[in-house]
């Protein structure tokens, strides 16, 4: 017979956009598609940090661009990346949260979460989708969600709706797209140790909570996102679109 051969993980030649990757996740989403050979493309609000974090990248011979953006502004977000694209792969690593009892939510931090986690993914996904379309090229588009996708969570209303929401639009977009050759599908990452999350486990009650619901045994570190990210943005998933990556260490599995 003649043996199967296992699809490449490997990513030269093409171009990644990755938003919200100063910083967390985003950063480790960066780093592990240009270990594969994509020409990645920093892109968050803050340039101090995307430079310095470009500088990273490019010393230890990774091919990589900034890209200043506030994906909350849907108006020049996707200005920008129809001047940049088209973009072979985007992971969009931008988000918020703002916790609070369901009972305690203000209207303005639900317009906020609601801005960037659903507007914001929603608009920048059809953006670089639309590059593609028009290159006829094909693509994969990558939304960093969340466990809370899938479930519920202690003072998570908004940010367990917001997440729920771009699980809804993944589906219907990667129905829409299929013919082109687009796969959208997102990475749902557990607590992960980052700045963002570092107040969470400073309370011993929440930490407790968390790790008695991972069934590992042990938080998320950035580096449990980057093999699921370089496989999702390769061709080692090239039949795997309008679906969800669970990265929790099985706290959706009961």
């Amino acid at each position: 017979m003649t043996l199967p051969s296992t699809p490449s993980f490997r990513l030269d030649g093409r171009r990644a956009l990755v938003a919200g990757a100063s910083s967390g996740i985003g950063a480790a989403c960066a780093v592990a598609l240009g270990e594969a050979g994509a020409e990645v493309t920093l892109a968050a609000r803050s340039a101090d940090k995307l430079n310095a974090l470009a500088a990273e990248m490019a010393a230890a011979g990774m091919s990589v661009k900034t890209l200043c953006v506030d994906v909350s502004d849907v108006e020049a977000t996707e200005a920008a990346v129809a001047a940049n694209g088209p973009f072979d792969v985007l992971v969009n690593s931008a988000g918020t949260a703002r916790h609070s009892p369901a009972t305690e939510t203000s209207d303005t931090d639900f317009d906020a979460v609601s801005n960037l986690n659903i507007k914001g993914a929603y608009f920048l996904t059809r953006a670089v989708a639309k590059g593609l379309i028009a290159a006829g090229k094909q693509g994969s588009l990558i939304n960093i969600s969340s466990q809370m996708a899938h479930v519920g969570g202690i003072d998570r209303a908004v940010y367990s709706a917001t997440k729920h929401a771009v699980e809804g639009f993944t589906k219907s977009m990667a129905i829409e797209w299929g013919a082109h050759g687009i796969r959208v599908n997102t990475i749902c990452p557990t607590f992960i140790r980052t700045a963002l999350t570092a107040s969470t486990f400073a309370n011993p009650e929440r930490r407790k909570w968390i790790e008695g619901k991972i069934k590992l045994g042990r938080v998320g570190e950035v580096t449990d996102i980057m093999g699921g990210v370089v496989y999702l943005a390769s061709d080692a998933s090239a039949l795997v679109t309008g679906t969800s990556l669970l990265i929790d260490g099985g706290w959706t599995a009961e």
